[in-house]
């Protein structure tokens, strides 16, 4: 009996050690393979190019700046009114071509592309004569088509622009202004038949802006946008670098407000971070000017001409605003003189942008 419960005993021992070997080994192989398998479940956000998730939305801007917003005496002069259509494609339509390009330009990062139209309208201070007098701003229109590559990643945007357009009466800046003159009844200006005659025109921009945390105030997310960029063309021959500071909430949002060109700008696309994202800003930037047209006049032929300053200063201020799939900024730019005997001071103009995520 001693001898038939010893080796039940045993036996019963025998197997629950037999079960717990197989339960460590089934154990142990099932952690070694998650481990195995681990590797191989990567982070879409760490995996995707630039360390971004992908945005396959597109965006519709509209924005126009214009001299009347201004603190100063309201007046049609210099840099007028410049307005601009763009749209920007999702980060997984642009074409496959492209790709490549921006990947040689500028390392791993997301690609989209753009095209916007821009017109910008120039005029002399004195508009009610119709010969405007020597010394004084040359009329002019500027019409562009710009068609651009954008890479981004978590602490840039870089981008490359070509321009393709005309210069002169063909650019309809006499059409706009006066019609829009009309519109509002407001007399025409009168020296729009001295305006620099039609002439093609070409501009290739390139520049960078970088995303810098730099802390928190007030509870409140802080950054600095360092930016450099530069152009060559008929239009405009030029260098520029600056720095905006700004403070708000969902900073990692976009790269800063859009300008158009030149100026401090973060470009049209945006990805909201939370529901509502918001900013103030301040900047300010230097520019080195070899040649700018509706200065010097045109390229190909004689017109109206003033003598450039080649050395341009711009303080900027704003806010900006984000919810609803929509960004509204608004900018007010104080820039010193551009040309020589320049009337009236610092020249000032307000920026308005709307975008839409599509």
């Amino acid at each position: 009996m001693k001898i038939c419960i010893k080796r039940s005993l045993n036996a019963a021992v025998g197997s629950c050690l037999a079960l717990s070997a197989v339960c460590w080994s089934q154990t142990a192989d099932a952690q070694t393979a998650g481990v195995r398998a681990a590797p191989l479940q990567a982070d879409p956000v760490a995996a995707s190019p630039g360390g971004l998730p992908p945005d396959p939305v597109s965006i519709w801007t509209l924005q126009d700046e214009n001299a009347s917003i201004s603190s100063a005496r309201l007046t049609d002069r210099y840099y007028v009114n410049g307005l601009r259509l763009g749209w920007t494609s999702g980060t997984e339509s642009a074409p496959g071509i492209l790709a490549p390009v921006a990947r040689t330009l500028w390392g791993d990062g997301q690609t989209r592309v753009s095209f916007n139209l821009t017109q910008q309208i120039f005029t002399p201070a004195d508009a009610s004569a119709v010969i405007p007098p020597a010394g004084d701003r040359p009329y002019a229109g500027v019409l562009l088509g710009n068609f651009g590559l954008q890479q981004d990643t978590t602490s840039s945007r870089s981008t490359l622009t070509l321009g393709l357009g005309v210069v002169g009466p063909a650019a309809l800046g006499e059409e706009v202004q006066n019609g829009f003159h009309d519109l509002i009844g407001q007399g025409h200006n009168n020296g729009w038949g001295t305006q620099l005659r039609n002439e093609p025109a070409l501009q290739i921009t390139s520049g960078r802006v970088w995303r810098l945390d730099t802390g928190h105030l007030l509870g409140l997310e802080t950054q600095a946008l360092p930016e450099f960029e530069a152009g060559a063309g008929t239009v405009r021959v030029y260098a520029l670098g600056g720095l905006t500071m700004r403070i708000g909430q969902g900073l990692d949002s976009d790269y800063g407000v859009a300008r158009v060109e030149p100026g401090l700008s973060g470009g049209d696309a945006f990805r909201p971070t939370r529901p509502v994202a918001w900013y103030v800003f301040a900047g300010v930037d230097g520019q080195a000017v070899a040649h700018d047209v509706t200065l010097n006049g045109n390229v190909f032929q004689s017109s109206q001409s003033v003598k450039l300053v080649p050395f341009v200063g711009e303080v900027e201020g704003g806010l900006a605003i984000m919810a609803f799939g929509a960004r509204l900024t608004y900018t007010q730019v104080v820039q010193t003189e551009e040309f020589r005997h320049q009337h009236g001071g610092p020249h000032q103009f307000g920026s308005l942008a709307l975008s839409v995520r599509f």
